[in-house]
């Protein structure tokens, strides 16, 4: 009697439990096909071109979308043959014979191929996967695709909300290292991190905090986050309050270029948005005249959410349709105040005074001089 070890394969049992080998094909120029042209294989072929492969797509129709990737269409049905010369081949028609007969020549030819109708007769399979930045996490399930999809599901929250440690960890680079040329510049991300609530700051904005060397802090920012980091990522508390400035813009700015320049990912996080009232600007200018990679990640402005929290909608219909941001922190009275209190007073229905408190007198008084209604409804919030 002849008996196969237990790492023997076993093709003709097809109800085997699955114990696949599992890698990552590099797929670049290379040929794969895609047998079919419905909503699976639309997925499949989206998949392949995304990772650089070569497609030529079988099937006598195909969806709009399916015709409108960059693939070689041909609008007929599978042959034998078709399949030379590729690496990887799909069969994703709604008839179980033609993917049979694709996946008998995939295995005569010895290329991997993956019947989405049957993953229990397939010589390769699908994983369930996510992405988040330049990590992929596949997941497969003893060939129970449900349980899979539900893994993945659970990964990709924790990669968004930070729970999982996604920081490369590697040796920065030394100032000598640096101007040596041996070193790589790093890169800044201006995060947004909404009015202060840990739960509304972007998805992409937390993984960039999870994956950040420093963090340069505003006040106003979701700071309960900071207290998640792993302990080696410096932190720089840059708050600002009225009249109590940690750090000076400039200082800020030569901060994340310092940082950025020898080869750390630097996360500038701000309350609200970058680019409302936060002086993002300044320093994405900053980064441009260094050379630092740098990106922005829109947050969630105080300027509405305040207003939201409050159950005040900044426009509604039938009473505004407009409303106007305004910083109020300078007496308007005084000159140089730069906003033009004539055209607010005129203007837009809602109107969102920032950092104004400590001159609302003087602000309601030129405002209702200018053509204001005196019984405007006002309502006060203070952070």
């Amino acid at each position: 009697m002849i008996t196969k070890t237990s790492g023997s394969s076993s093709t003709a049992n097809p109800s085997r439990s699955w114990n696949g080998y599992p890698v990552e094909l590099d797929l670049v120029a290379k040929l794969a096909v895609v047998v079919g042209g419905g909503a699976v294989a639309l997925r499949r072929t989206r998949a392949l071109v995304e990772a650089g492969a070569l497609v030529t797509v079988i099937a006598p129709d195909v969806t709009s979308e399916l015709a409108a990737l960059p693939v070689t269409l041909r609008r007929r049905r599978y042959r034998d043959g078709d399949l030379a010369g590729a690496w990887l081949v799909h069969a994703a028609t709604d008839d179980p014979a033609v993917n049979a007969a694709v996946a008998a020549e995939a295995d005569r030819e010895r290329i991997w191929c993956v019947r989405a109708d049957d993953g229990a007769a397939s010589a390769a399979r699908t994983p369930a996967v996510t992405r988040h930045g330049d990590i992929t996490v596949a997941v497969t399930a003893g060939g129970d695709p449900r349980r899979s999809q539900l893994l993945r599901s659970a990964i990709s929250h924790a990669l968004a909300d930070g729970s999982l440690p996604v920081r490369p960890h590697r040796r920065r680079p030394t100032p000598r290292d640096v101007a040596a040329g041996r070193g790589r510049v790093g890169t800044v991300a201006l995060v947004g991190g909404g009015p202060g609530d840990p739960g509304l700051i972007t998805v992409l904005g937390r993984r960039l905090l999870a994956e950040a060397d420093v963090v340069v802090a505003d006040r106003l920012g979701p700071s309960a986050l900071l207290e998640e980091l792993e302990p080696d990522v410096e932190i720089v508390l840059a708050g600002k309050a009225p009249g109590a400035h940690t750090m000076t813009q400039d200082q800020i700015n030569a901060l994340i270029v310092d940082r950025a320049l020898a080869g750390c990912r630097v996360v500038r996080l701000k309350g609200g948005d970058p680019f409302v009232f936060g002086r993002g600007g300044e320093e994405a200018l900053a980064c441009v005249r260094a050379g630092v990679p740098f990106q922005v990640v829109p947050g969630v402005t105080s300027a509405v959410a305040v207003p939201a929290y409050a159950g005040i909608p900044v426009t509604h219909r039938g009473i505004t349709q407009d409303f106007a941001v305004v910083s109020a922190h300078l007496d308007p009275s005084r000159p140089g105040a730069g906003v033009d209190w004539e055209s607010l007073a005129k203007g837009p229905g809602t109107l969102v005074l920032l950092m104004a408190v400590a001159h609302l007198e003087a602000i309601s008084t030129e405002l209702i001089k200018r053509g204001r209604a005196a019984t405007t409804p006002v309502a006060v919030s203070r952070c």
